[in-house]
Parts: C-alpha cells; sequence; structure tokens
C-alpha cells in the first residue's frame, strides 16, 4: 500500500452478504422470477440447472480432494516483519527513490531468513527482486508474500494500470505477474506506469477458497486504499484497474467508490456480482477472454452445499453482465499479457482512453 494505515469508512468494507433463500441463490428476483443477487444461479431450465449444480459440486470436490505434495507450501516460508513505512505525501522522483530504497532493504532481510531457512527457490526470488533496478512500493515476506512492484515512472505518468493478479500468485510464482506487467508498461510506452499489486493472499489453484469471495472480500479494504492514494497522489492521472482470473472477483467486489476511468476483467470467472450496475462504479467495465482460456468451460452459478455456498457469479461475457466486450484472441488463461497478443493491444488501447478492436457489445 502506498499510505500504510488502514481504512475505517464504509466505502473500504467490502459488499454485505446477502441472504439464500431456498434454493441457493440470492434472494433479489426480476419480475420473472429469474434471480439476481451476487452469486445467481441461472435458470435456463431444469436440466441446465442440474448440470451447472452436478459441475459445481464436482469442482469443489476435486479441489477439496487435490493432495499437497513437493515443497513447503509458501506461506510456510518463515519471515521477518517488515518495518512500518510512513505514507507518501508526494509522488517525486526523490521520494519515490527513498521508498524504493526503503523497501529493498525489507527485500533483502526477508532473503536472508529464508537463505539460513534453507529455502533456496525463495531467497533466490528475493535476490532478483532486491536488485536495485527494480521498484517496490512495499513487500511484506510473510503468509506467502505481498508486494506491489512498479514499472516505468510513476511520478511522470499520464495513465497508470493497477494490475490485480489473480489464483495462485505468489513470492514463488511472481515471475508472471512480473512479465505481464513489463509487457504492458513497454505497450504503454514512455508515459505510462504499471504497478504490479499483489496486496492480498491470493487462493492457490486447486482449493475451495478459488470458488468462493472470502478472500476478495478480505482484501478489499487494502485495494481500495491503494487505489485512493494512488488518485489523490496522481490526480491528473488516468487509472486503470486491470483484474485477472479470482482477481476479479476482488476488483468487482471493490469498486464501488473506486476513482479510476476504467476496470477491465480478462480470464475471469465471475466478478462476485450479478452484473455492473452491482458494481456501482462511474468506470468503463471492460470484458474479455480469450478463446482458449480454460475459464469457458467454469460454470458460472451458485450451489449452496452443507458447508457454504460456492461460485462466483455471473459471467462477465454475459450480454446481461453489462460490460464492453472486447477480442483477445485465442490465447489461453495466461496469454493475455503475451507480446503480439490482440488482448494486450486492446487493453493498451483502452488503458490509453482509444477505443479497442472487436467490442461486440458497449452499453
Amino acid at each position: 500500500m502506498i499510505d500504510t494505515t488502514q481504512p475505517t469508512d464504509a466505502h473500504d468494507r467490502p459488499p454485505a452478504p446477502l441472504p439464500l433463500p431456498h434454493g441457493g441463490t440470492a434472494e433479489r428476483r426480476s419480475g420473472t422470477g429469474d434471480h439476481h443477487g451476487p452469486l445467481t444461479l441461472l435458470r435456463p431450465g431444469l436440466a441446465a440447472r442440474r448440470l451447472r449444480r452436478g459441475l459445481l459440486a464436482a469442482l469443489a470436490a476435486a479441489a477439496l480432494a487435490v493432495p499437497v505434495t513437493g515443497a513447503a507450501r509458501p506461506e510456510a516460508v518463515s519471515a521477518p516483519v517488515p518495518p512500518r513505512l510512513a505514507p507518501l505525501r508526494a509522488v517525486t522522483a526523490a521520494s519515490l527513490a527513498e521508498r524504493y530504497a526503503a523497501t529493498r532493504g525489507a527485500i533483502e532481510a526477508a532473503m536472508r531468513t529464508a537463505t539460513s531457512a534453507g529455502h533456496r527457490w525463495r531467497a533466490a526470488m528475493l535476490r532478483a527482486m532486491a536488485d536495485p533496478a527494480r521498484h517496490f512500493l512495499s513487500f511484506d515476506g510473510r503468509d506467502g508474500g505481498r508486494t506491489t512492484e512498479v514499472f516505468g515512472d510513476l511520478a511522470t505518468a499520464d495513465r497508470i494500470a493497477v494490475v490485480v493478479p489473480g489464483s495462485g500468485t505468489g513470492l514463488d510464482t511472481y515471475g508472471l505477474l512480473r512479465g505481464g506487467s513489463m509487457r504492458l508498461q513497454r505497450a504503454l510506452g514512455g508515459r505510462g506506469a504499471v504497478v504490479a499489486w499483489l496486496g492480498y493472499r491470493p487462493p492457490s489453484v486447486a482449493s475451495l477458497q478459488a470458488l468462493t469471495l472470502g478472500r476478495a472480500d478480505e482484501a478489499v479494504p487494502a485495494l481500495r486504499a491503494f487505489v485512493r492514494d494512488l488518485a489523490r497522489l496522481r490526480p491528473a492521472a488516468r487509472i486503470g484497474l486491470l483484474c485477472h482470473s479470482y482477481g476479479s472477483v476482488l476488483c468487482g467486489r471493490a469498486a464501488p467508490g473506486l476513482e479510476v476511468a476504467d476496470i477491465i476483467l480478462y480470464g475471469s470467472p465471475g466478478a462476485g456480482v450479478d452484473d455492473v450496475a452491482a458494481m456501482r462504479t462511474r468506470a468503463a467495465v471492460w470484458a474479455t477472454r480469450g478463446t482458449g482460456d480454460w475459464v469457458a468451460d467454469l460454470p458460472h452459478a451458485a450451489v449452496r452445499l452443507p458447508f457454504g455456498t460456492i461460485g462466483l457469479g455471473t459471467d462477465p461475457l454475459d450480454p446481461r453482465f453489462g460490460a464492453r466486450i472486447f477480442a483477445a484472441g485465442d490465447g489461453g488463461h495466461s496469454d493475455y499479457l503475451d507480446d503480439g497478443s490482440p488482448a494486450l493491444a486492446n487493453i493498451a488501447r483502452i488503458l490509453s482512453g482509444h477505443a479497442p478492436t472487436g467490442v461486440s457489445h458497449a452499453p
């Protein structure tokens, strides 16, 4: 976070959970009897409903059945408590250099701890992060890791993208987030900056948490605080929120009150809300999915099980969601920010205030 104080106003609380009536869907109904709560089970017919329930139940069972093997879990790697950083009062070359140096010290301390404990992979990742050519606004190596890395010059950028990653992202898998952020910054050009915001603990890919709103709702205050500080410090810059996979659930839940121009959901399994109206945002909401992305095969539904409700809400590509849909090409789930991809080119255009190509729905 830019400001390390914790927010307390009403906008910093995640949307309150809605009551679940009989059948497991949210309570709000349209005049036709369809359900439209934030975890809606779409109702085209009894057979489809049963299929979606079955698919989600099977997915939940698979997530719970995956064994934990191999190296130590990322959150099990110990790290020291980072020093508390004073809030940034201005974004200048001097203030940023001071912050980057302080954060580098925290990374080096975590690297020494990982080395002493014999966690060679984590130590190598942290050694690379401590390179003076890299710029971190914040770092905390505990509990899987939290980082905020800047690509480009935040002090002079007139367009800033905040990238919110999805399931499975942590210090040990950080290379994918970093690579995509670097390519996006190059596509934006010299007056663009990208902030890779790993300011929360994403669920692991094969986990029950990846099918629920819990981790997203926990992170809502932190994301809102960061974006609010960024908008305050750089009021003239165009800020866009770029949300991949489970990160789009966090963006959808955090959207109310965020001062951003665009919210882009890509590779999204759902945004934790019924539709754009439920996000209560003045931003333009965009969505895209590559034809090779396995997320398209997930059931967009909510299922009430004995231990809770599973499901991430309406498919953002569903016309009823109301997002502006643009072309992403034939890439897979991790290919959106690859060099030469239609998705990268279109995302850069949107963040620069230009219309993307291949728009199929623009309310």
